[in-house]
């Protein structure tokens, strides 16, 4: 007995909850109408549609109920939905508890400011979620269901329903059974004969009406004509297939004989196979159930359309896998009868992220991805950084590779700096030519003599050396940057030191001044020059090993290149490389500050003094810009310091000679230029 209950073929025409697709729980079960995982997927599918990702949900306290929205809400999580409200309404009304129960779901809802309620429950739970929506001013909105309770004509008679906003549901797809409305028709006129009655009575064997309880005070008020619009939507054609799927098995089993039945005795769980495995057909349409044993028919989606206080079920749209909506076809209760917007995020656009706002996790708001960084998908909750190498504008969907940023040649302030060095090359170009021209004169002997044209030639040198900090640094060019300005630098302040040292003797130590004169004037000064360059070059050899400069690419400076600068490596190295001319300039300073001359004489030292105090005064300026600057500007800085030391020392030193020269020739004399070492005995300038 407990094995024919088990595989007795039960085939159910209104059955929906998903549980009864378990064929291991439930082999023999069979059902003719979509499972409510089906409806489910339609009705995320229609959220999607229009935008709606902030919901509220509510189902009836039963199996049905309850069933479908654990269904909704599990498929809802995986397609960006948001549930604002979730809740259960009581089927019994009879129940003290179930007003409260009602109002606090309405107050709920209202408090989430949804605009989109979806409703799984049968019509007597949802006439009464309706009525109380429309007594706590509730507003419009739009009410998703199913057939459960959008079809019934209890829902649609709660008053002022009209005003409730717009419904929009989903009911199965079926076709109609031939001849079923004029049986219902023919039924309607049978039912006033009394011929009808007493056939009734006698088939079912019982006399008394009251027995059968076929008694029913309203349905004499019933006519054909009140019923008529449902035959359209009521569900018939499953209870029809249901019935012929059990036929159609039968008839296989007995081996589809056309005349007469066998009399071998067919078992029911014998059926299960010819149920499992062959299609069979109704009206003309083939039926076959799938593997969890139901027939998805697909949906329609029908639309509450009043007229003259009158409901249509309007088609709207179409589901069977894929959903269509006819949206021309749907007037909702807005203003400009487009669909209202329900979500608590609006869908971020591409180079947005999203963040979270509040306690809810599906409420954020849309951020632009900030600059080097990019938006990598839909559902991020951040952007991803660009690699090193690249950069992104903001709110960007890709990286793009940086460009190279140094002082080019063609850019404009290159172009106004190499000019300037042109003219500083040729201001040291022309002073020299016009020492030598002028060699052997006074005020050419007084400055230096020959020595002067050799500072003549470093200053050229580092005026040149300005080209090495424009176009593309390279890691052998950075090195070569310090060392040519430097060397360059000392080659001049080298050349000036005998003069210095010998103002400083005459002036300040007289009484040394005969025996060591000798050491800083005529061919042993150009030893004391070549010993100071000699120790500018072992600076520079011990600058190489202990820290030189390299390329450095800087990815942060700038936005959206990478700046290519020489970077220092060692301080203490750039410290060592630099300060021994600091010390030159300091003592040549030193020698030559406090010196006065005649007003009658040439003051060689006053041009010494300048230069050196020019140039301490643009390293101090230098240093503090070049120590903190990290942008193409440091090249320029560079540049610029260069151009500003040797214009110093040419302005200050050279060029007022060379005014002299060209301009006062009358003052080139011995006695306006004499040498202030002259008055010494003639053995000691030897």
């Amino acid at each position: 007995e407990f094995f024919v209950r088990i595989f007795l073929p039960q085939v159910s025409y209104g059955a929906s909850s998903e549980a009864l697709s378990n064929t291991e729980l439930y082999p023999s079960f069979y059902r003719t109408v979509p499972s409510d995982k089906n409806l489910v997927e339609a009705v995320v599918l229609l959220l999607n549609h229009f935008g709606w990702n902030w919901v509220a949900t509510v189902a009836s306290d039963d199996e049905y109920g309850r069933g479908a929205q654990a269904l909704f809400l599990s498929m809802a999580g995986t397609n960006s939905i948001c549930i604002a409200f979730e809740g259960l309404i009581p089927t019994e009304l009879a129940e003290p508890d179930t007003t409260k129960q009602l109002e606090n779901t309405i107050k709920s809802i209202n408090s989430t400011k949804v605009n989109v309620i979806v409703l799984f429950a049968h019509s007597v739970p949802a006439q009464a979620l309706l009525q109380h929506s429309l007594a706590m001013g509730l507003g419009k909105k739009v009410w998703l269901g199913s057939e459960a309770w959008l079809l019934s004509d209890i829902a649609t008679s709660v008053p002022n329903i009209q005003s409730v906003g717009t419904v929009l549901g989903f009911v199965m797809r079926t076709g109609t059974v031939p001849g079923f409305q004029e049986f219902v028709a023919e039924l309607f006129s049978s039912v006033a004969q009394e011929e009808f009655c007493r056939r009734s009575r006698d088939l079912s064997g019982l006399q008394d009406t009251e027995a059968l309880d076929t008694h029913c005070r309203q349905c004499g008020n019933v006519t054909l004509r009140d019923i008529w619009p449902m035959l359209g939507v009521t569900p018939v054609q499953p209870v029809h297939v249901a019935v012929y799927s059990v036929a159609h098995a039968l008839h296989r089993a007995l081996g589809k004989k056309t005349k007469g039945c066998p009399k071998t005795p067919i078992r029911s769980w014998q059926l299960l196979h010819f149920m499992n495995t062959l299609p069979f057909e109704v009206n003309g349409q083939s039926f076959r159930f799938d593997q969890s044993h139901g027939t998805n028919t697909g949906y329609k989606l029908i639309l509450w359309a009043w007229k003259k206080n009158t409901v249509t079920y309007l088609p709207v749209g179409d589901y069977d896998q894929s959903l269509y909506v006819w949206t021309s076809q749907i007037q909702f209760h807005t203003p400009d009868k487009k669909e209202p917007t329900s979500e608590c995020f609006r869908r971020c656009q591409p180079g947005q992220f999203r963040r979270i706002k509040g306690f809810n996790l599906c409420c954020y708001d849309c951020t632009d991805c900030s600059e080097n960084t990019f938006w990598s998908s839909t559902d991020s909750t951040s952007c991803s950084l660009c690699p090193q190498h690249q950069w992104a504008p903001a709110r960007s969907t890709r990286c793009h590779d940086r460009s190279e940023r140094f002082l080019s040649w063609d850019e404009p302030l290159a172009v106004a700096l190499l000019t300037l060095v042109g003219l500083t090359a040729s201001l040291s170009c022309v002073a020299a030519l016009l020492f030598l021209q002028h060699l052997q004169s006074p005020l050419v002997q007084l400055a230096g003599g020959a020595r002067s044209l050799l500072a003549l030639l470093w200053l050229l040198l580092q005026s040149l050396s300005c080209c090495l900090y424009m176009g593309r640094p390279s890691a052998a060019l950075c090195p070569l940057q310090q060392l040519c300005y430097a060397l360059c630098l000392n080659g001049c302040f080298s050349s000036l030191l005998p003069k210095a040292l010998e103002i400083t003797l005459v002036t300040e130590f007289p009484h040394c001044a005969p025996r060591l004169l000798r050491w800083v004037t005529h061919g042993r000064a150009w030893l004391v020059v070549a010993m100071s360059i000699l120790t500018q070059v072992l600076l520079c050899w011990c600058h190489l090993h202990l820290g030189p400069d390299y390329l450095v690419a800087d990815y942060e400076s700038l936005p959206r290149e990478v700046l290519l600068v020489c970077g220092t490596r060692s301080w203490a190295a750039f410290a060592l490389l630099h300060g021994y001319n600091s010390y030159l300039a300091f003592i040549c300073f030193l020698c030559t500050f406090m010196v006065q001359t005649p007003g009658r004489r040439y003051n060689v030292a006053r041009g010494i003094t300048f230069a050196t105090f020019i140039y301490f005064i643009i390293w101090i300026f230098f240093l503090v810009i070049f120590a903190t600057l990290r942008t193409v500007l440091r090249a320029v800085t560079q540049i610029c310091t260069i151009l500003a030391t040797t214009l110093g020392i040419l302005g200050s030193y050279f060029v007022p000679k060379c005014y002299i020269l060209v301009f006062r020739p009358d003052l080139n004399t011995g006695d306006y230029c004499q040498n202030l070492s002259e008055g010494q005995p003639q053995e000691d300038r030897q």
